[in-house]
């Protein structure tokens, strides 16, 4: 099968690539910037459509949807398979992703039922990957435990960053309308496994945030103010609170380790190591890290993240907040942990950290069981079942 794989700076390209390849796949490449990508640009469009037209290529991948990438294809009637690992992505409520051609997969089971609901047939569920193959090759030695050494270790953002405060900007609404969001920010916080945010903000309360911040739909789009609100203002709002709240009452206690880009004042008893390189660095984080922390951004309603597939996929012990899909794949208590409180979670680190052979097999574990059946290997032969199912 001759393939052209879509390039931008994304996680996975290598595992996949080579997935790609170890079917046999002729795999040619377009450089794609995705900041001029996320609209139906037309120029773009003829590009793609010259190069795919002059390749006779069975199949476009990329990841993340684009729909440019679709019109393209759509216009070539060749198949567009994606596979996404950003949520929220906007991009998916774009009118091309009705397109016949579009093969659409998403982690989250969530999303793929609120698309089912609108009327979008050509999504699918299918969960993310570890490029388990590429981390076997990472050596250890003490050197790299000792710089890297932690009790408890987080790789990510605290949206705490000018760029991901978006509530801010429903600070010019009225009184009722930010105690309302503030009170459902609160509610959602304490809740995992059911998400509230779209439910909550109703035609009322939507009517006054519009008022006080205007919304401007994508041209070619069918998302609702409400949903954009939730999953962008809201759910980075929550991400912010939480990650700021749980990382400051653990460092009162344990070694706390932050690998992010932003500068974290507002965490003093955090130690802060500034951002991770994502392959090398951050598989020997997971490593030498007693205990590896993921907390969801909660416009992922059911789906396992990224940062957890990655964690146990470099034999790290993985503690998370409760996420449905995770009971599907994996074992609590055998594979990972995961917490539904702050409580909850207080109780399990200090149960874990002083639990050290129990903690070392749950790792074990949860590697042993993504290398087996969570590869980017796996992933792809689980898309083509569905992309060519009846096709001889």
């Amino acid at each position: 099968m001759k393939v052209l794989y879509i390039v931008w700076k994304s996680y996975g390209n290598n595992g996949m690539m080579q997935a790609f390849r170890a079917r046999g796949d002729e795999l040619e490449t377009f450089e794609l910037d995705w900041k001029h990508s996320t609209t139906l640009n037309l120029g773009l469009a003829e590009q793609l459509v010259r190069r795919i037209a002059a390749g006779s290529f069975d199949m476009v991948y990329s990841y993340n949807y684009y729909s440019v990438v679709s019109l393209a294809c759509n216009s070539c009637k060749v198949k567009y398979v994606s596979w996404v690992y950003d949520s929220p992505l906007v991009a998916l409520y774009s009118n091309t992703i009705r397109f016949p051609y579009n093969y659409v997969f998403v982690f989250d089971r969530g999303q793929w039922l609120d698309l089912k609901k609108r009327g979008v047939d050509t999504v699918y569920h299918l969960p993310l990957a570890a490029d388990v193959d590429l981390y076997d090759t990472y050596r250890m030695d003490a050197g790299i435990q000792e710089i890297f050494d932690a009790q408890i270790s987080f790789i990510g953002s605290t949206y705490q960053e000018r760029k991901n405060q978006l509530f801010r900007r429903l600070q010019g609404a009225d009184a009722y309308t930010r105690g309302y969001l503030d009170g459902v920010i609160e509610a959602q916080k304490d809740i995992y496994g059911i998400t509230l945010l779209e439910e909550m903000l109703t035609p009322e309360i939507m009517e006054r945030i519009l008022k006080a911040r205007p919304w401007v739909p994508n041209e070619d789009g069918f998302e609702e103010a409400s949903w954009v609100y939730a999953n962008y203002h809201l759910a980075r709002q929550i991400a912010a609170q939480q990650r700021k709240e749980i990382l400051q009452m653990l460092s009162e206690r344990y070694q706390t380790v932050l690998y992010t880009h932003e500068k974290t004042p507002f965490l003093p008893l955090v130690e802060n190591r500034g951002q991770a390189g994502y392959y090398l660095e951050s598989a020997y984080i997971y490593r030498c890290s007693k205990i590896n922390l993921n907390i969801s951004l909660r416009s992922i309603i059911t789906g396992i993240p990224l940062r957890a597939f990655e964690i146990m996929g470099n034999g790290g012990f993985l503690l998370t907040n409760y996420q449905e899909e995770f009971e599907e794949h994996f074992v609590a208590g055998e594979d990972y942990d995961y917490y539904s409180s702050n409580e909850e979670l207080m109780e399990k680190v200090e149960y874990y950290l002083s639990h050290e052979k129990e903690r070392a097999q749950i790792a074990r574990n949860g590697y042993e069981k993504v290398k087996k059946r969570h590869t980017y290997r796996n992933r792809l032969e689980e898309m083509m079942a569905v992309v060519w199912e009846g096709e001889a």
